[in-house]
């Protein structure tokens, strides 16, 4: 028997098409019970205030670059959304002299317009972001050297060579969307072999950097985050780092400070990644195979999950 449809878009697979006693037990969870959610492989941490939330999202990036040597590269993949920590990043390479000579860095993904990726000098390119938020307040004689960065591309082979040439991944950083993704690993739409069940966690996991169709939800979303609303200035169409990168990292940190997935979102990836219910309409749900995942919430971005009028 077909699982149910989408609330939100028929046309695709969604977490409104999960069983709902997943969302009913999610969304009774407390701060404490997300905690409790650790599991070998697993980490649930809470920070009680976002100046120490964004501090240890920019360290992760610290951290990850001072394992880089000469004979041992190594780097971080970076997300756009959140960026709060991006500028923190350069204060602290600059203020503990951090030579980037070895370090590399991954950007996520980027829209895809006419053919080819945004150019970077559009206000809604992610690297441009990176650029202007990080590595341009980088003091030029610590820089990271410009063949270092690896940002994706509509030629997806440079992007996806990166991740192949020896070159350590110590994490991948991401924010969690309302559609519950990392980077734009988007449900897919309900059409073709998947009309009536959302593709097998194992087909999902062999997906590597690629163009992608956008799930209406998250251009709704960046239309809300990025274009104050207008959605129909969101590309609906986007380049993303695919699972086979991902598994490439030695561990999976995403950060959530209350700003982008809901008090609901929030608790249901957790909740499936914790007890291992994999789905790929909650593409987030796949890591749970991963064997290194860490979850950092805000606290004061928790909310809860009550009905109330405002």
């Amino acid at each position: 028997m077909p699982r149910k449809l989408s609330m939100l878009a028929p046309d695709w697979w969604d977490f409104t098409t999960l069983n709902e006693d997943i969302h009913k037990d999610a969304a009774m969870l407390s701060p404490s019970d997300l905690q409790q959610l650790s599991r070998e492989g697993f980490k649930v941490v809470i920070y009680d205030t976002l100046e120490d939330f964004y501090l240890a999202e920019a360290l992760e990036y610290i951290t990850s670059w001072k394992q880089a040597t000469s004979s041992q590269p190594a780097g971080i993949c970076g997300p756009i959304g959140p960026t709060e920590h991006l500028p923190l990043v350069a204060r602290l390479v600059n203020e503990l002299n951090l030579n980037l000579s070895n370090a590399h860095f991954w950007g996520m993904d980027e829209w895809y317009v006419n053919g080819k990726e945004l150019d970077a000098s559009h206000p809604l390119s992610f690297e441009k972001a990176d650029r202007e938020m990080c590595f341009n307040l980088i003091d030029k004689k610590l820089a990271m050297p410009e063949a270092n960065l690896h940002f994706p591309k509509a030629d997806t082979s440079a992007y996806i060579d990166s991740w192949n040439s020896g070159i350590q991944c110590i994490v991948m950083q991401g924010g969690q969307g309302d559609a519950k993704h990392w980077a734009f690993n988007d449900p897919v739409k309900r059409t073709g072999k998947y009309k009536n069940s959302p593709p097998a966690p194992a087909e999902f996991r062999q997906l590597s950097t690629r163009l992608v169709d956008l799930h209406p939800v998250t251009c709704m979303q960046n239309a809300r985050t990025s274009g104050g609303g207008v959605v129909t200035d969101i590309p609906t169409q986007a380049i993303t780092v695919g699972p086979v990168e991902t598994w490439k990292a030695e561990k999976v940190s995403i950060w959530q400070a209350g700003t982008h997935d809901n008090p609901f979102g929030q608790r249901l990836t957790a909740f499936m990644i914790s007890k291992r219910i994999i789905d790929s309409a909650v593409p987030m749900s796949l890591l749970a195979d991963h064997p290194n995942v860490q979850f950092n919430y805000y606290r004061g971005g928790i909310g809860v999950c009550e009905s109330e009028m405002h």
